[in-house]
């Protein structure tokens, strides 16, 4: 079982495959759609690397795959201009979640 990458840039693209990582790189909704579908039916794929930019794109179909779907695994990975979340959005995700201030 193997990790693949679904990205919007080049770079993040080459940086995995220095890690041993193929992936695809693409940019329209469309293109992200087929991609996604095209690797959740990868026999060999036990986890999908996807761009912020690119879960952006089509939330309501990464979250249904996320949550009706056991494989391949989803993860969000910020690409190489950083993360488009807040600094303390795990924290204020746990807060909001169950009331507790970390």
């Amino acid at each position: 079982m193997k990790f693949y990458l679904i990205s919007d840039n080049v770079d993040t693209l080459m940086g995995m495959h220095l890690a041993g990582i193929d992936g695809v790189v693409v940019h329209e909704e469309a293109e992200v759609r087929k991609a996604l579908m095209e690797t959740m039916n990868r026999e060999d794929v036990a986890v999908i690397l996807m761009t912020e930019r690119l879960v952006s794109l089509c939330p309501e179909l990464v979250y249904d795959l996320k949550l009706n779907r056991k494989q391949p695994l989803i993860v969000e990975i910020p690409d190489r201009h950083g993360s488009g979340r807040a600094k303390d959005s795990i924290t204020r995700y746990v807060r909001e979640a169950i009331g507790v201030k970390i």
